[in-house]
């Protein structure tokens, strides 16, 4: 029997898109938008067409000539993403800053940086990132390795803050710590520890570096030991410990109470 007549008999496969570069959610995408992000392309549901709530995307995006496409529901079946509301672009590479760069462009007296030691789970790795946003934070510092890095996820997560604040990537936190440290930046990791001081109490006003450790195992013992001190949030209830995003949103606003409004 010729097997060129029939073939393999393997069915073929698709290819896979490549998801690293994805901005998903009306949101997501108007915040790339807005911080002129360069993307490459955006698709968007045909039900979707003639929505109010995507006029101003859609118009952002002809005025920046990025290529629409309208879609059916077989294409966004594709993504791995339930919250995409139709509405998906492709972007450049995540632009990541360096750790030098970082603190540079801080205001000397008023830096605020956010340390994650090692958050592989991307919702909160995004949640984190919107809060420091939010909370006019210098940069994100992140480790190159076994942590979530800015991907569609991320994106999401952080309801489009990855397009507006610096995000770091270092090879190694602890040694990231010590460059701060040297730049004058005081360390302070969020610790259930018994020399931890109650983050009301410690003094969060000048150049502070706030590391976040990942939920469970918390801030490794090599990062630990380049903390200048540690603070805890007090607990009230039956569970000893907040979800690691949660945290953080705790300690940058009283990092911002601390500094008053023009902190």
């Amino acid at each position: 029997m010729d097997r060129r007549r029939l073939g393999s008999g393997r069915p073929k496969r698709k290819p896979q898109l490549d998801l690293d570069d994805v901005i998903y959610g009306v949101h997501a995408v108007e915040e790339a938008l807005t911080a002129g992000e360069a993307l490459r392309r955006l698709y968007v549901g045909d039900e979707r067409k003639r929505d109010p709530a995507l006029r101003r995307l859609l118009d952002d995006a002809r005025t920046a000539s990025i290529p629409i496409r309208f879609e059916s529901r077989t294409f966004f079946s594709q993504f791995p993403y339930r919250a995409h509301q139709s509405v998906v672009a492709f972007g450049a590479p995540f632009d990541y800053v360096t750790l030098d760069e970082a603190i540079a462009k801080r205001d000397p007296g008023k830096g605020l940086f956010v340390v994650l030691d090692h958050i592989t789970d991307p919702h909160n790795a995004g949640a984190i990132i919107r809060s420091a946003e939010c909370a006019g934070a210098n940069a994100v510092v992140l480790p190159e390795r076994r942590a979530a890095g800015v991907n569609a996820t991320v994106r999401k997560a952080s309801a489009g803050a990855t397009a507006h604040l610096p995000i770091a990537r270092v090879a190694n936190v602890a040694g990231a710590l010590r460059t701060l440290k040297k730049a004058g930046v005081w360390i302070a990791g969020a610790a259930a520890a018994p020399d931890a001081v109650d983050y009301t109490k410690a003094d969060l006003r000048g150049d502070v570096a706030l590391v976040i450790g990942a939920e469970g195992d918390g801030i490794s013992p090599v990062v630990r030991k380049e903390c200048d001190y540690v603070v805890r949030i007090p607990m009230f209830g039956t569970l000893g410990s907040l979800n690691a995003s949660v945290a953080a949103g705790v300690l940058l606003f009283e990092v911002r109470r601390q500094r008053g409004a023009e902190g």
